[in-house]
């Protein structure tokens, strides 16, 4: 049986002169329901709203309507009209005609802006206490305290730091996946959980477990990467030395600890100049997250870089970002200047990226926060 059977019928004359509407091959319209349900039954449920079979069983159609419904009928009816109303399962995406969307840097703060996050805020320390000596040469030669007007950018900058990832609110769904498909190229949604985002760089199939120290802001700042056509390829291309054959590395957790360096930046008012000469915060702290990035890089790749030397990579970058924010914010500068123009990375590219080199799942990646208190000693400068 298909649809095209059941689209039209074939009028049968009577004795008396009246037209009865039939179907072909079917009997009399009071021994229809026995003959269709039995083929109807090998039909999927999700192919039965691309046929009339329901329809013409259940509601009046063509000038018949069967005096006695079938329980048999009535249950295919509603499960067919569940079909669009069926909810995702546990650990798939929250809405389904959403996650599918990309997302801009711009729509997924706004987000952030309007949404209440009250509980968030009570938890972010906005700068570092220090008390005696340290206090005072922070006073007389440490940068100029941030101005007044910016106090509110910068805590929502820490506050967003304190949220984590949910996976029942669209808008998180959709930052993770435009950031996988940038990344990857794929023109396809991807699962909440998997062994696809190891690929990406994250130690396991959950991206939530490694946000610890940077909240959602890491990926928040992944996303800014990401969306602009000059920082994409940056990305793109420090993802491709993180999938090198021998200098591999994760590279959302490198990201992710990049974040919490410039979050303590932020904190020891590192960025407090340039953010006043700016009057800004958050493109600030994009742009030094960035520029840190790219720096990172430039060493890993130059410096013949491996995952066991990732702990003092890190170490030495915190040190040297904090120090001179503007010399990373201008070599920055210069290397969106270089894209822009069409110029290949002033770092070089890598000779031996494999087609695909996936992480080694013994390997063990250190960052800041795991760095041991001695580890700093017979650190080579960046």
């Amino acid at each position: 049986m298909n649809e095209n059977s059941c689209s039209y019928h074939n009028e049968k004359e009577l004795k008396d002169g009246q037209v009865e509407r039939v179907s072909p091959g079917y009997p009399p319209s009071h021994d229809k329901e026995n003959h269709v349900l039995p083929t109807f039954r090998g039909i999927p449920i999700s192919e039965l709203k691309n046929h009339s079979i329901l329809q013409a069983l259940t509601t009046e159609a063509n000038g018949w309507e069967p005096g006695v419904v079938s329980t048999e009928v009535l249950r295919a009816q509603e499960e067919w009209e569940a079909v669009d109303n069926i909810q995702p399962e546990t650990g798939s995406w929250a809405t389904l005609e959403q996650s599918g969307q990309t997302i801009s840097f711009s729509e997924a703060l706004q987000h952030f802006q309007t949404v209440d996050l009250s509980s968030f805020k009570k938890k972010i320390q906005p700068t570092i206490r220090r008390t005696g000596l340290t206090a005072l040469r922070h006073l007389l030669f440490g940068p100029p305290k941030l101005h007044q007007g910016l106090h509110e950018e910068r805590d929502l900058v820490l506050t967003i730091a304190q949220c984590g990832l949910d996976s029942q609110d669209p808008v998180h769904c959709r930052i993770l996946q435009t950031i996988y498909k940038k990344l990857t190229g794929s023109k396809i949604d991807c699962a909440l959980h998997g062994d696809h985002w190891e690929d990406l760089g994250f130690q396991g199939a959950n991206p939530a477990t490694d946000l610890r120290g940077a909240g959602f802001l890491a990926l928040l700042h992944l996303l800014y990467l990401v969306m602009d056509s000059k920082t994409l390829l940056m990305a793109q291309e420090i993802f491709r030395l993180s999938r090198h054959r021998t200098q591999q590395f994760p590279f959302c957790l490198m990201s992710v600890n990049i974040t919490r360096i410039a979050i303590q930046a932020l904190r020891e008012d590192c960025l407090t100049r340039e953010c006043n000469r700016q009057q800004k915060v958050i493109p600030v702290v994009n742009s030094f997250y960035a520029a840190t990035f790219l720096r990172l890089a430039h060493v890993w790749r130059t410096q013949q870089k491996t995952i066991s030397d990732s702990g003092f990579v890190l170490k030495d970058l915190e040190v040297l970002a904090k120090k001179s924010p503007r010399r990373l914010l201008k070599t920055l500068e210069i290397y969106l200047d270089r894209v822009s123009k069409g110029q290949a990375s002033f770092w070089g590219a890598p000779k031996c990226y494999g087609p695909q080199a996936p992480h080694s799942k013994e390997l063990t990646f250190t960052g800041v926060c795991d760095l041991p208190l001695h580890a700093t000693e017979g650190t080579r400068p960046i």
